[in-house]
């Protein structure tokens, strides 16, 4: 059992009409853990009418939901979410060389608008997909949330470069073996977004972080990306932040908010909370 904290004091700057989190993820009862993934997060369940005080208390209006690992690729559990979200919600599920077009086209009308790549533990995909993906992505019209451990950027860059579709390196990069904002990695990041369709995302910075709050290792580096291409950059709550074992650690999603969105350069902060994230999920205006 955790206790989340789902509401408390406003953000400092009122978030702009339109917002977008682009980084969550949601369940509902019913839709158990399937093998090879993480088990489900601790009760209470973090459902759709847990999530929606969240919005309330930050003024988010929109969602990006993306698939959780536990449901592996098994995306029932993310359509029932989106249902119960309504037009405010969109996904990014999982999918592989086996679905089917007919799929593809349900799950677009089903409001979703990506897919993911997630190369770590627990993941339902990996870059060995990523190709394939790739092409089944851009021929839907959807973008790809890309997860990997960043410090292997570089060996990544040939087929990285090569990808059609839209696409976020998610999760601050996720240098586990360290960065900083002059380090090769990062000046890879910048060749990426220079080439015309990388996003960077700001979200669940304590993941990609060898330190605790306030996460001065991930600072200078998340400033440099967001100094050199601010309109490339988009945030995410990662809430439940399922990695959180205990109440007492539980982050204030606005506390959170604010901290990282203070990395971005002066004037870019509704383009990161609102247009950004239009252009990269395909989305209608606001």
């Amino acid at each position: 059992m955790i206790e989340r904290k789902l509401t408390g004091a406003p953000p400092r700057n009122a978030f702009p009409r339109g917002a977008v989190d682009t980084q969550m993820h949601m369940y509902l009862p019913g839709y158990p853990a399937l093998p090879g993934g993480p088990g489900l997060p601790q009760d209470p369940l973090p459902d759709a009418a847990a999530y929606r005080q969240v919005i309330d208390w930050m003024g988010i209006d929109r969602v990006i939901i993306t698939q959780g690992n536990a449901h592996q690729k098994d995306n029932a559990n993310l359509i029932a979410c989106l249902d119960e979200m309504g037009d405010c919600g969109f996904g990014v599920a999982v999918i592989d060389e086996t679905t089917p077009d007919t799929e593809i086209a349900r799950l677009s009308e089903k409001g979703i608008v990506g897919a993911r790549i997630m190369d770590l533990p627990g993941g339902a995909v990996n870059l060995r997909h990523l190709e394939t993906i790739d092409a089944m992505a851009h021929a839907a019209g959807w973008m790809i949330a890309v997860q990997f451990n960043g410090s292997d950027l570089l060996e990544h860059m040939p087929r990285l470069m090569a990808l059609k579709s839209r696409w976020v390196f998610d999760h601050h990069g996720k240098f586990f073996r360290g960065a900083t904002a002059d380090s090769p990695e990062i000046d890879a990041v910048l060749k990426l977004i220079d080439h015309g369709n990388c996003w960077f995302k700001f979200a669940g910075v304590y993941e990609s972080s060898q330190e605790g709050w306030p996460f001065a290792d991930i600072e200078g580096l998340s400033r440099r990306v967001a100094e050199h291409a601010p309109e490339r950059i988009v945030w995410g709550t990662n809430w439940p932040h399922n990695g959180v074992s205990r109440s007492v650690d539980y982050p204030d999603e606005v506390e959170l908010a604010e901290l990282v969105l203070d990395w971005l350069p002066g004037g870019a902060r509704d383009g990161v909370l609102v247009t950004n994230p239009q252009e990269l999920y395909g989305l209608p205006s606001f």
